[in-house]
């Protein structure tokens, strides 16, 4: 077969009707422009802004995503523990306790060549709720599937840059990417690491674009100026941004090659 290589889309945070309507609309060109094998997307804010159900799981499954990834909102909806037991290709944070219904990694099989796709999902633990350790939960993960994997695609939810940027060094070598989800704004700072690991702080954000992080500006605004509780609300129209990374992967090495940021947006 020779070598060769392939390249996987990881897409940031889709939050709400917006974020998932993006991808309905537009997961089919990215996919035929950047000649992807293997499609990632983080879906824990894509029902309505907080958590996943099987219906928007759904809606984003059928528009091309291979491997829905996710974080600390995957408990938000009442549906998340049957959508966790039933759906293979949804993950939460493998640093959960045992006890949680699903999985945190799994192996994925692409249309191409037949390649397997380890993805891993962690979740961070600096300004964050208590879990497990990541970094002794990623290195476990990855002992049990690097020997059936050819590549391995891990997503650190996580809040604190400096967590992300310790993750990226502490796996460089060890897995074909690190990227960074949780904060809903996309860094500049994508790069191979030294050991071939493809890496960026964070992805981004798939959702309404003039708001904060997703949420109505109005509102949080608002919150920041009194002080008070307030009710968030996710925009249901305007321009929508998509955010995500293409990871240009080698399967012979298990390493990345090139990693480069999409960041456009839409209007509905």
């Amino acid at each position: 077969m020779g070598e060769y290589s392939l390249n996987i889309l990881f897409i940031g945070d889709v939050v709400g009707r917006l974020g998932r309507n993006a991808i309905t609309n537009n997961l089919t060109s990215l996919i035929d422009q950047y000649d992807i094998a293997f499609t990632i997307i983080n879906a824990e804010n894509a029902a309505g802004g907080f958590g996943l159900t099987p219906d928007t799981a759904a809606q984003l499954l059928e528009a091309g995503a291979d491997c829905l990834t996710s974080g600390n909102h995957i408990w938000t909806q009442k549906e998340a523990e049957q959508l966790l037991n039933s759906e293979p290709r949804v993950l939460r944070p493998a640093n959960y306790p045992p006890e949680a219904p699903g999985r945190g990694a799994a192996i994925y099989e692409t249309s191409d060549y037949g390649i397997r796709v380890g993805v891993i999902n962690l979740l961070g633990r600096v300004f964050m709720e208590p879990v497990d350790c990541p970094f002794r939960c990623a290195k476990r993960e990855i002992d049990s599937i690097s020997s059936t994997a050819d590549l391995i695609v891990v997503d650190f939810h996580a809040e604190a840059t400096s967590e992300k940027q310790a993750m990226g060094y502490f796996l460089d070598g060890r897995v074909t990417a690190v990227v960074g989800t949780h904060t809903h704004v996309q860094t500049s700072d994508e790069k191979i690491l030294a050991g071939g690991t493809a890496y960026i702080t964070d992805c981004g954000m798939t959702g309404p674009d003039d708001t904060v992080i997703g949420i109505d500006k109005h509102i949080i605004i608002e919150k920041f100026i009194s002080s008070r509780p307030q009710r968030f609300e996710v925009p249901k129209s305007g321009p929508c941004l998509i955010s995500a990374v293409v990871i240009k992967c080698n399967p012979q090495t298990g390493l990345a090659e090139t990693i480069e940021r999409i960041h456009t947006t839409y209007n509905y």
